[in-house]
């Protein structure tokens, strides 16, 4: 007479075993087989699916849709797909309001949940199918937690709409909110565009912080070349998503896990990404809390100084004229990569999940005929990449310039001081700033926030009163990657721990000069030091729930503002 669990395992099965193999594990099957899995199903190795599909956004959109391919995928690839969700959050949707500050506390939640059911199902590996911005760094990062074979999958980005015979973006809108009031754009011609700017899913279209991290993503070898770029309403993108399952059943297969690809090499690859493309200064916060996760110490200085020596040879949004379908039908970030190696911007011997190397890729790719979105690397756009950090009396533990889409390396002017987003959005829509000033958002930090917010709403809407050129802003609170202009954020330590930017009055002088990376106020330091002791800090907006949790557990900026014990001291 047979045993029917006398059968070996499937060698990798390295986790799933455990829960699937032998007599003692009859009652966890007899439930999976209440879903539809067979013994088939169960005696192979069993990769989790993860989406952050929401019905909030168009960003994630189309990943039901998607995951189905992957499972087709997986199940070609002789493995077991288990699809689960987590959460997302629109930043775009959210952007200007109190629900802003659930996004980057998103974050981390998205990587725990991850990892949760991870490890609670013991699965042998991992697909995630990422979109908007927070999504992305949160899969790599439960991915690099685990450290079971992964990659992360980008369910690409949105086409742009078409608003008076130009290409347009959710950036546009934003920026026209300001225009309206300013009175130069009536209310119908707002509503107009917004009824045109986001035609259908994918994320954001232009170099904003989704496709600033799917690209580094890439470029850290964790997500599959040439099948995350794809746009979302490409017709190719299921069978993408198809092969990015196989190749999983690959990595498990091969055992080759996140950290056998995300190596300090990669990270540095990744940044020069960010910065030859103008991306998002977000990547600085994601890029540390991905090194964190792997044990790795990156420092804001490693940032500096690979944007110091890497060109900017993308012509993307929000810096420049073109979104990321442009960047897709001129050859894909492949052809971007190609230009990165031949100056020696990235190290080609760096490995990637489907098998090949950044040299490979770059050799492979293949260009448009008279393409304009990547350019040559001798002749690029900026002889600098899009971002630099500075320090100083005001910012004593680093913090960020976003330098892509504008030409000013400095400015000194008068500060007008808000506590919130919100007092400063009511002095810009109310036209009470003016040429010169430098607007101080604080008490918007990691824990101050809490939750750290984009201030897309407030640069957006200056920028469409015509003040972009002659106003800057600096913040504990963050930027959208649609942000351009001088403005400086993620400055550390933050205003509700004590930072120097809590002792600002209206009307100080600040001082912001990029060649020398300083950003500073024009007093002594016994001076900032007696406003500081004569400070108190302001009560918690948040005294219980996820909040007050995350506000309580979160580092500064300057290490990522990721969560856990004791990383707060």
């Amino acid at each position: 007479m047979t045993n029917p669990y006398d059968q070996p395992s499937d060698p990798a099965k390295r986790k799933s075993a455990a829960l699937t193999d032998g007599a003692d594990r009859a009652p966890g099957r007899a439930m999976l087989k209440a879903v539809g899995f067979t013994d088939q199903d169960l005696a192979r190795p069993i990769i989790g699916v993860a989406t952050t599909w929401i019905e909030t956004m168009p960003c994630n959109y189309n990943q039901r849709e998607l995951a189905q391919h992957v499972k087709q995928g997986i199940r070609a690839a002789g493995a077991t797909p288990m699809e689960f969700n987590t959460i997302s959050i629109s930043d775009g949707v959210s952007m200007g309001t109190e629900g802003m500050r659930a996004s980057l506390v998103s974050r981390d939640l998205i990587a725990d949940s991850i990892e949760l059911v991870a490890r609670g199902h013991l699965f042998d590996g991992l697909v995630c199918l990422v979109g908007c911005d927070k999504t992305i760094p949160g899969a790599v990062m439960a991915a690099c937690r685990l450290d079971v074979p992964s990659l992360v999958f980008y369910n690409g980005s949105i086409a742009p709409g078409r608003w008076r015979d130009r290409d347009v973006t959710v950036q546009d809108v934003f920026e026209a909110v300001g225009q309206h009031a300013a009175g130069r754009m009536s209310g119908d011609e707002l509503h107009a565009l917004e009824d045109v700017a986001c035609p259908g899913a994918g994320a954001c279209g232009g170099q904003f912080t989704a496709n600033t991290m799917a690209m580094a993503a890439d470029f850290l070898g964790i997500s599959p070349f040439g099948l995350s770029g794809i746009p979302a309403a490409s017709p190719g993108k299921g069978a993408a998503a198809e092969q990015a399952g196989r190749i999983a059943a690959s990595l498990v297969k091969d055992d080759l896990r996140p950290s056998d690809l995300i190596t300090p090499a990669a990270l540095r690859n990744a940044i020069a990404s960010i910065a030859g493309s103008g991306g998002s200064t977000n990547g600085v916060l994601h890029l540390i809390a991905v090194a964190h996760e792997l044990g790795f110490e990156l420092e804001l200085e490693e940032f500096d100084r690979i944007a110091a020596a890497t060109p900017i040879v993308a012509d993307l949004v929000p810096g420049g004229r073109y979104v990321a379908t442009d960047l897709h039908n001129a050859g894909g970030t492949a052809l971007f990569a190609r230009e990165l190696l031949k100056g020696g911007h990235i190290d080609g011997s760096a490995r990637t999940v489907d098998g090949r190397t950044l040299a490979e890729i770059a050799g492979a790719a293949t260009e448009t005929s008279g393409q304009k979105v990547v350019v040559p690397i001798d002749n690029p756009l900026k002889a600098t990449g899009g971002l630099a950090i500075l320090r100083g009396n005001l910012a004593p533990q680093g913090c960020v310039v976003k330098l892509a889409g504008h030409e000013r390396l400095s400015h000194r002017g008068p500060a007008r001081v808000f506590d919130s987003e919100e007092q400063c959005f009511e002095a810009v829509k109310n036209n009470l700033i003016e040429a010169g000033d430098v607007v101080v958002i604080r008490y918007e930090g990691p824990a101050g926030g809490p939750g750290m917010r984009e201030m897309l709403a407030v640069t957006a809407a200056i920028v469409g009163e015509g003040l972009g050129d002659s106003v800057a802003l600096i913040t504990d609170g963050r930027f959208s990657g649609a942000t351009h202009g001088l403005m400086v954020g993620h400055i550390a330590p933050e205003a509700a721990r004590g930072g120097p930017i809590a002792a600002l009055r209206e009307g100080d002088v600040i001082e912001i000069d990029v060649d020398g990376r300083e950003l500073r106020v024009a007093l002594s330091d016994e001076e900032i030091d007696k406003r500081l002791a004569d400070w108190t800090a302001p009560a918690p907006r948040y005294r219980a729930g996820v909040f007050a949790k995350y506000a309580a557990t979160v580092s500064s900026a300057e290490h990522g503002a990721v969560t856990g014990p004791g990383l707060n001291e």
